[in-house]
């Protein structure tokens, strides 16, 4: 706003300036006046075009409130233009229309005849003048006026009355003025009497010829000179009045003559004019005003912005942002409720995480338990078949113990699997710190399963190279080998697999997208939602804690997991790991 100020102030000096310098003598601004005076509007405009791009690229980026800002920036300079607009318009045409009626006026034509009626008036005078110049005879009162100059120029004696009353005979004739002069020792011409009014005598002769002196203004003012020669050693000047004011009129008549010339020729250049003026004086404000609206909206939509944003958050479940309210803001009990709605969603939100933890707990202390009495059940009956064969027929217990033992064997086997795996579920998963290679740990991972399964094609060509992810290859052997092998058996041992990275950007951070494809039956709609839900499996022979173990360990390295699948087409896990400095932790 201040800047707004100080151009509407330096605009209007300016614009005086401007205005004063062209119609008092017509002249324009130079190339450096205009080179100058378009820097203002030109750094403006250059800003106004830096912000429209910036709004832009969050429009076309989608970005929070950039759809909001971009239209109310519109409806501003809707706002200005149809305000603009009309004035322009109306001041042009009401410049041309002014200057069409100054045309109509005939200004020009009056003040040539004026000028002309003087230059009559004058000739007029001066043949007048020579005709009573020429019949009049001086003699006598230079005479006089060489004895006064002899008396030492007393101004009581009686040759002062008479010089004074032949000074008032010549002036009713209109000759204000008579002065001889003559040569001296050096042959300069010098003063030798004067009649008349003291304010027309001269110091030097105008001229030596006979006729009008030319005339020199100031000296001459509203005052002809007429040169007289009555002998070779004698200049008579006799000065003749033009009138009180004739120089003043004539010059006024010259004067308002260029003037209308100079707005004549204002109206040819007006178009050009009138742009100089609004680009100057007009355009920088208005490129102001734009600057300012785009300030005023982004000021108007920070806090709707804020709010969607945290919303945003809100609804992909972190409640620690508070909303910071400003002084003076209209949201701000707007943002102090969310702010408190958010407080309470929190403390709910934990309450509920409590619960579900003892929920999810309890289901799976009864889901292990549960998986642990099946094959206890087995271990039971071949110990009991062993004891009763040595109790009833201790020379027959061989043909029973080589099986009862290997069945116990197995189901301890599966007991072991499925403590490790439960202890991998429900321990912490440090992030790595280091990045590894992805390109090498899938080729490592692939090498057990290549050889082992000849119909399986494994295709990795879309895998780049210059791609790591801040995971330890431990962690990724276990997350591919997992994945791998639901493939494998989903294709029944035969078909393809098809493992390639991608990079992409989702929000303002960046992701390197892991995905692995596999040929098979698909998942059926009923058991897509519990696909990673600990001890869910549908193989005679799993766990059903591989996938959630996967899960936990994309999760706790800042990665996200999902799937697409379809019935007898085929299922392909999508996972999302980040490639910025930051993971996030568990």
């Amino acid at each position: 706003m201040l800047i707004y100020l100080l151009l509407c102030i330096l605009s209007i000096l300016f614009s005086r300036s401007f205005l004063y310098d062209l119609l008092r003598d017509g002249s324009s601004p130079g190339p450096l006046s205009v080179i100058v005076l378009f820097t203002i509007p030109l750094a403006l405009l250059i800003f106004l075009a830096a912000s429209v791009v910036n709004l832009i690229r969050d429009y076309a980026a989608r970005r929070a409130g950039s759809k909001f800002q971009t239209r109310l920036f519109a409806y501003f300079i809707a706002t200005v233009i149809f305000a603009s607009v009309p004035v322009t318009v109306i001041t042009t045409q009401s410049l041309y229309e002014l200057l069409q009626f100054w045309h109509t006026l005939r200004v020009e034509q009056a003040l040539t005849d004026a000028q002309r009626f003087a230059m009559d008036a004058y000739s007029l005078r001066l043949e007048q003048f020579e005709r009573r110049i020429g019949t009049m005879n001086f003699d006598h009162a230079m005479n006089l006026a060489l004895s006064f100059m002899e008396t030492q120029g007393e101004e009581n004696t009686p040759a002062a009355t008479v010089l004074a009353q032949t000074a008032e005979s010549l002036s009713f004739w209109g000759i204000t003025g008579v002065q001889d002069f003559r040569p001296d020792e050096t042959g300069d011409w010098t003063d030798r009497g004067f009649v008349g009014d003291r304010r027309r005598e001269l110091r030097t002769p105008p001229g030596t010829l006979r006729g009008f002196a030319s005339r020199e203004i100031p000296r001459d003012i509203d005052t002809v000179r007429y040169i007289l020669r009555p002998g070779p050693d004698l200049i008579r000047v006799v000065s003749c009045d033009l009138g009180d004011g004739f120089d003043t009129a004539v010059e006024t008549i010259e004067s308002e003559k260029a003037k209308f010339a100079l707005l004549d020729s204002l109206s040819i250049n007006l178009r050009t004019l009138l742009v100089f003026f609004y680009g100057v004086f007009f355009l920088p404000t208005l490129l102001m005003t734009a600057i300012i609206a785009i300030s005023f909206t982004r000021r108007v939509s920070q806090p709707l912005v804020e709010l969607t944003e945290a919303t945003r958050r809100v609804a992909e479940g972190d409640f620690s942002g508070q909303i910071l309210t400003r002084p003076g803001d209209e949201l701000g009990l707007l943002i102090r409720s969310f702010n408190a709605m958010v407080r309470d969603l929190d403390k709910t939100r934990s309450s509920l995480i409590r619960a579900e933890k003892i929920s999810i707990w309890q289901s799976m202390a009864q889901q292990l338990a549960h998986e642990i009495k099946n094959p206890l059940t087995p271990i039971k009956l071949s110990a009991e078949r062993v004891l009763r064969r040595w109790q009833n027929k201790p020379d027959r217990i061989g043909e029973i113990v080589e099986s009862s033992m290997l069945a116990i064997i197995q189901e301890v086997e599966g007991l072991s699997t499925l403590l490790t795996e439960f202890r991998t579920l429900s321990r912490p998963i440090e992030p790595a710190q280091t990045r590894t290679p992805l390109r090498e740990a899938v080729e490592e991972a692939l090498v057990p399963y290549r050889s082992s399964y000849p119909d399986v094609i494994f295709d990795t060509q879309y895998i780049q190279s210059d791609i790591s992810v801040k995971m330890d290859k431990r962690h990724i052997n276990q997350v591919l080998a997992n994945l791998i092998i639901n493939g494998i058996d989903a294709m029944n041992g035969a078909g393809q697999i098809e493992i390639r990275t991608d990079l992409v950007k989702k929000r303002e951070s960046r992701y390197c997208r892991l995905s692995v494809r596999d040929s098979g039956k698909g998942i059926v709609k009923e058991d897509r939602d519990r696909v990673f839900t600990p001890y869910f499996t549908t193989k005679e022979s799993g766990t059903g804690l591989g996938l959630p173990i996967v899960e936990r360990i994309v999760n706790d390295h800042g990665g996200t997991i999902w799937f697409n699948s379809a019935e007898g087409v085929g299922t392909t896990f999508f996972i999302d790991f980040p490639q910025d400095n930051a993971v996030a932790g568990s």
